[in-house]
């Protein structure tokens, strides 16, 4: 049975507007290679019918209303490597930058605080750092050797 605009699919994970109509240019270009011609509204609607809705309007409305999808949540653990060196973290602080790829900037506080000098001589430890990272979890800025300054892992 399709859904209608009033039933929610805002708990459902849907894709983004993007990837659908992605999918519904690789029907076509599919479809076309085996013969068969199809218009890219269709495709659209074809793709809101496999994914429960009505039409590509009710679909499209319910993709485009929904909030932004924040794989970062206040006060959640997260580990990965800062600098190269392992941590665990709690997120004490985010905000969405937008931008596509969306980004994110976190502030991150580490259990365990982490050197970030390198020298056997001396050490400098960070407990708590602020930084832009995009949905995969990886910073842009890189360190020496080419690796993300941070590289969350999931």
């Amino acid at each position: 049975m399709a859904h209608t605009a009033s039933q929610s699919h805002v708990s459902q994970a849907l894709p983004s507007l993007e990837s659908l109509k992605d999918q519904a240019k690789r029907l076509r270009a599919r479809l076309h290679a085996e013969g068969q011609e199809m218009s890219h509204s269709k495709s659209l609607e074809l793709i809101a019918a496999q994914m429960g809705f009505r039409d590509w309007n009710t679909l499209h409305a319910c993709v485009g209303n929904r909030p932004p999808f924040n794989p970062y949540l206040l006060g959640s653990r997260v580990r990965g490597f800062y600098l190269g060196q392992a941590f665990e973290a709690e997120v004490l602080g985010v905000q969405s930058l937008g931008g596509s790829p969306e980004r994110y900037r976190l502030t991150l506080h580490f259990d365990q605080p982490v050197d970030v000098v390198t020298f056997e001589s001396f050490s400098a430890f960070r407990q708590r750092v602020h930084c832009n990272v995009d949905g995969t979890g990886r910073t842009t800025e890189k360190t020496s050797n080419g690796r993300p300054q941070v590289e969350l892992v999931w």
